[in-house]
């Protein structure tokens, strides 16, 4: 789990101005990051987002890395999307560091991988691993041994008992609860408050206590 010293961690483009920058800006903020060089978003909503400026689309990407910028964060809230992007600028040559609220509680033994972001009153527990770029949002229990993929994403209020698996990019539901031992798919979507207590296959769609399949 990355634990920098706060002399130690970089000033960082935030790409995606939408509202869940919004939470990364303030989340930033509390974790004792130096100031945001600037948000890149090819259609932001105005010209700052919680004080923090638009500097351009994402041709302003390769010109930031020119010029010195190290580290990115990606906050954008579609799943495929945050881990394509997440690629490119690794490609190009920035980091992604793990941005976890000082406000979540986070298992020593818990592994968090880069571009990771956990938020306030989270809690990991131990054994859990958490894959790149993937989100545990705010108020969220993720418990021990959880596996929660790449871009995967656990929306606020969920609670994940042990052993569960969440497989890359599939997006939990807020405030969904999951029994113990249970795998959902990659790409699956668990609709907002659902009980998931049979496994869920990759690319479904459930909802509903308990969950069961939506027409699409």
């Amino acid at each position: 789990m990355s634990d920098l010293p706060r002399s130690a961690l970089p000033r960082v483009v935030i790409v995606g101005a939408g509202g869940h920058a919004k939470v990364v800006i303030e989340a930033l903020r509390a974790a004792g990051f130096p100031p945001p060089l600037g948000l890149v978003d090819p259609h932001p909503p105005g010209p700052t987002v919680m004080g923090v400026t638009v500097l351009g689309g994402d041709e302003m990407l390769p010109r930031l890395k020119a010029e010195g910028a190290e580290a990115a964060v990606v906050a954008l809230g579609g799943n495929a999307l945050r881990l394509r992007v997440g690629d490119h600028l690794v490609s190009m040559g920035y980091a992604l560091p793990v941005l976890l609220h000082p406000a979540a509680q986070i298992s020593p033994s818990a592994r968090v991988a880069e571009g990771a972001v956990v938020m306030a009153r989270a809690c990991i527990g131990p054994d859990a691993t958490l894959g790149r770029l993937a989100i545990v949002n705010t108020n969220a229990v993720v418990e021990h041994d959880n596996v929660i993929g790449s871009g995967a994403h656990v929306a606020p209020g969920c609670a994940l008992a042990g052993n569960v698996t969440l497989g890359d990019r599939a997006l939990l539901g807020v405030g969904s609860a999951v029994r113990p031992g249970i795998t959902i798919g990659a790409d699956a979507v668990v609709g907002a408050g659902s009980a998931v207590v049979r496994d869920v296959p990759a690319g479904a769609r459930v909802g509903g206590a308990p969950a069961m399949p939506l027409r699409r």
